[in-house]
């Protein structure tokens, strides 16, 4: 059986070698390659020798032409910083900024042809236009300026070719001449000055393909309720979302930084009015053990073995602090609501400014404050910040924000407001709350009526203030046998920036006793017992100035003064109900 095994296994033939292709002849009966295969086969393969041929030569020719580079040296990626030994360079660096002011004028420029800087910058786009020339700009904060990079005697086509290539967000540092040019560069913020580019390194490389665009950020997005699927040029719009989820790059462009050193501006001004009129900063906790304000819009957490909530406002310990003889204090801190609403216009994390303070005879003192007080940042921002206005503004068309002299801002009782509206034709009670829309027709009619943006709406009806809220001399709450404890209004008061809230406040209870019944009699009843409240309410036991004060939200303020559609955009990386990162 072994022998007849063996023998049907056919003979290789003695010249053809072991293993090499082809080589086992086929079987009886059976048929080997097709001539028209066999033909395929020594094109492919002629065709593989002529492309590893040409692999070669090109290799050849690039290694003749890196052996003679001029510029071998003068560009590349550099090492990543940190990697390697520091050894400084001793080259002196300037900014954009430092480059456009000291060569506003030219003159100086002209004598040497040239004046060279280093500077380190981001490519905002780069594109080879010859193979002799490629053209690059460079930005830096809301700097741009234009770039050549010429092939000379000095400078290799291979360093054009690298320059043309660099991808756009790429960083990169740049040795160069500042030169004037023929003509102003439309595209570029520095339009009378261009760089001369000699050396080109660069220090941190973008991918090519990102997931979307700096110039998708920089174009506007629809305003509420309009949809919008192409720019005016017929580009796609990028919508919010997508623009969210990538965030980095989305703030990476020009305006986005504008509207966040606006929001700083806010913050600063807001602090440098204050600590003028005698306020002193305080830091108050976010972590609670108890709910302190009622209502189910907080946030609870885990803390070691039991829950803790985030605080809805430093309200209560700003009002603390005022007992403890602090009489006027301000902070900027995060507020947390965990309100289910979808809008334009909410959070569930945003930033508060407070304030709080003792007042004399009538909380309406504490109003002139924080009217002149919102009068310093408004103005502030129109000299200190026109620039960054100015250019959020180009995108977002918005008419200029109307102010009114100071002393002068419209003050207007609650229920003139709401006659107003009546007469507009609005059906209306006398104690309803305003809605969003109630709240844009009532600033549109105080702004033909007085010609400001910025007003106050005065003594709210009490029924729907918090619990603390000092009700009017009027109202029923004062009583001893109210029928309607919650009936009439209250000394409490909101500001308006272009028909929408911005800041609530109000004059607080500041006697224990009084404060316990409004808290058991309130229209949503709270515990003065409770573990939240008691020690609240004990502060007032101890004697404790009249005051009042208010709380205002940083991003509103910079949404209604810039004209943003959406109050996300004025957040850094917000927090709404559907959204906890990036």
């Amino acid at each position: 059986m072994a022998d007849q095994a063996t023998q049907s296994i056919p003979e290789r033939p003695k010249d053809t070698p072991a293993g090499e292709a082809g080589a086992v002849a086929p079987a009886e009966g059976e048929k080997g390659p097709s001539k028209s295969a066999l033909k395929k086969a020594a094109k492919e393969k002629e065709k593989a020798e002529k492309a590893a041929k040409r692999k070669a030569a090109e290799e050849a020719q690039k290694k003749e032409q890196d052996a003679n580079d001029v510029s071998s040296e003068d560009y590349g990626e550099l090492p990543m910083i940190g990697s390697q030994e520091y050894k400084p360079t001793g080259v002196k660096r300037v900014t954009l900024a430092q480059i456009a002011d000291k060569y506003s004028e030219t003159t100086p420029i002209d004598e040497a042809g040239g004046v060279e800087v280093c500077f380190r910058a981001v490519v905002e786009n780069a594109r080879n236009q010859s193979a002799k020339l490629s053209f690059l700009v460079f930005r830096e904060t809301l700097n741009t300026i234009q770039a050549v990079v010429a092939a000379s005697d000095s400078l290799s086509r291979q360093m054009v070719k690298f320059a043309g290539s660099v991808p756009s967000e790429s960083i990169v540092l740049v040795h160069g001449l500042v030169k004037k040019t023929p003509e102003p560069v439309k595209s570029a913020t520095i339009s009378h000055l261009e760089i001369h580019v000699k050396k080109l390194y660069v220090v941190a490389k973008a991918d090519s393909q990102l997931p979307m665009q700096v110039s998708d950020a920089e174009r506007p997005l629809p305003l509420e309720g309009e949809e919008a699927k192409e720019d005016e040029s017929g580009r796609p719009i990028v919508t919010l979302n997508t623009r969210l989820n990538n965030r980095v790059i989305d703030l990476r462009g020009k305006h986005n930084r504008a509207i966040f050193a606006i929001k700083d501006g806010v913050t600063a001004l807001f602090q440098e009015f204050l600590r003028g009129q005698g306020f002193i900063g305080i830091q108050t906790p976010k972590l609670l053990g108890a709910p302190t304000e009622g209502g189910a819009n907080v946030f609870s957490v885990d803390y070691f073995a039991t829950k803790a909530f985030l605080a809805q406002s430093p309200q209560l310990y700003k009002q603390m602090m005022i007992a403890a003889r602090f009489e006027r204090v301000m902070e900027v801190g995060p507020v947390f609501r965990a309100e289910n609403s979808n809008t334009a216009r909410h959070l569930t994390e945003f930033t508060g400014l407070d304030l709080e303070m003792a007042f004399e005879e009538n909380y309406h003192e504490v109003v002139e404050v924080l009217e002149n007080l919102m009068l310093y940042i408004f103005n502030g921002l129109r000299t200190k910040y026109k620039k960054e206005t100015d250019l959020v503004r180009s995108i977002y068309h918005v008419e200029e924000f109307k102010l009114p002299e100071a002393g002068k801002v419209p003050r207007i009782p609650f229920s003139e407001g709401i006659q107003m509206l009546r007469d507009d034709g609005l059906e209306i009670g006398d104690y309803d709350d305003l809605s969003t829309p109630d709240e844009k027709r009532l600033g549109a009619l105080v702004l033909k009526k007085y010609g400001s943006d910025f007003y106050v709406l005065d003594q709210f009806p009490l029924n729907i203030r918090p619990f603390y809220t000092m009700p009017s001399h009027t109202a029923p709450a004062h009583q001893k046998d109210s029928t309607d404890p919650n009936a009439g209004y209250s000394n409490s008061y909101d500001f308006f920036m272009r028909g929408q809230e911005i800041l609530s406040g109000a004059q607080r209870i500041h006697d224990a006793d009084f404060l316990c019944k409004r808290m058991k009699e309130h229209v949503s009843p709270v515990d003065p017992n409770s573990d939240g409240l008691k020690d609240y309410v004990n502060a007032f036991r101890y004697g404790c100035p009249p005051h009042a004060g208010g709380g205002i939200g940083l991003e509103r303020i910079v949404m209604l003064w810039l004209g943003l559609p959406n109050v996300r955009l004025a957040s850094l990386f917000p927090r709404d109900p559907n959204r906890v990162a990036p």
